[in-house]
């Protein structure tokens, strides 16, 4: 099986705060997901046009983000507004980050893997945020296993979303393709009243399950991300 260029999981919404980036992947592709002062996030390509450094290394300030290197300053469309070194230089439009069309669904960010590749947004459904489980296993090899049964049962919604019920819980699973060896599974309670402790050491005991896999050769995932203009 492959992965098509879609919609994606990358973290649970309420472990990025106002304020705050975090660097991820997909795909192999690094990103940054940041949170502005109003609350809205945003998903990027995590490396400043200076000089490369990652901007998940730098620091929010209202709705700019800056570069921990020399502080340039990006806006919510990733355009280049403040050099602190050249503070009355008009900063070219030609300075800007590649960035995502994102959203947030089901209590997780989601981002389009590719600006051509069609399909809707995930549907933002009543959830519950979990916890997301860092996986060292090949991604194709992990959804394998979630759709043939053997890691508990599992239904396939779509090649990267599962649901499962475990003690009575419905809990609905975001499949995030890291990288090749590594995936990330981003789980949500939609219904149950188990508690969500209860579901964590439940999810603990998947991770296991899944890397007691044979880890085998890393397959190869299809989609890479690809930046939106």
């Amino acid at each position: 099986m492959g992965f098509a260029a879609g919609w994606y999981a990358l973290g649970l919404g309420k472990g990025l705060e106002v304020g705050t980036s975090a660097g991820t992947q997909l795909f192999g592709k690094e990103l940054v997901i940041w949170r502005d002062a109003s609350g809205a996030s945003h998903v990027w390509e995590d490396r400043c046009p200076h000089r490369g450094m990652r901007l998940s290394f730098g620091f929010v300030r209202g709705n700019h983000i800056a570069c921990l290197y020399h502080g340039w300053q990006y806006d919510e469309a990733g355009q280049c507004r403040h050099i602190p070194a050249h503070p009355s230089l008009e900063v070219p439009e030609t300075i800007k980050v590649p960035t995502y069309a994102s959203v947030e669904a089901a209590g997780m960010i989601w981002v389009q893997s590719a600006p051509d590749a069609g399909g809707s947004p995930p549907q933002d459904i009543a959830a519950v945020p979990v916890r997301s489980l860092y996986i060292d296993r090949a991604p194709e090899a992990v959804a394998h296993a979630l759709e043939a049964g053997l890691a508990g049962a599992f239904d396939a919604l779509s090649p990267s979303t599962f649901a499962a019920t475990p003690g009575g819980a419905t809990v609905f699973l975001a499949l995030q393709p890291y990288g090749a060896g590594r995936t990330a599974l981003h789980i949500a309670r939609t219904g149950g009243d188990v508690p969500l402790k209860d579901i964590a050491v439940w999810a603990e005991d998947l991770r296991a399950a899944l890397e007691a896999l044979p880890a085998g050769a890393a397959a190869p995932v299809a989609g890479h991300a690809g930046a939106a203009a």
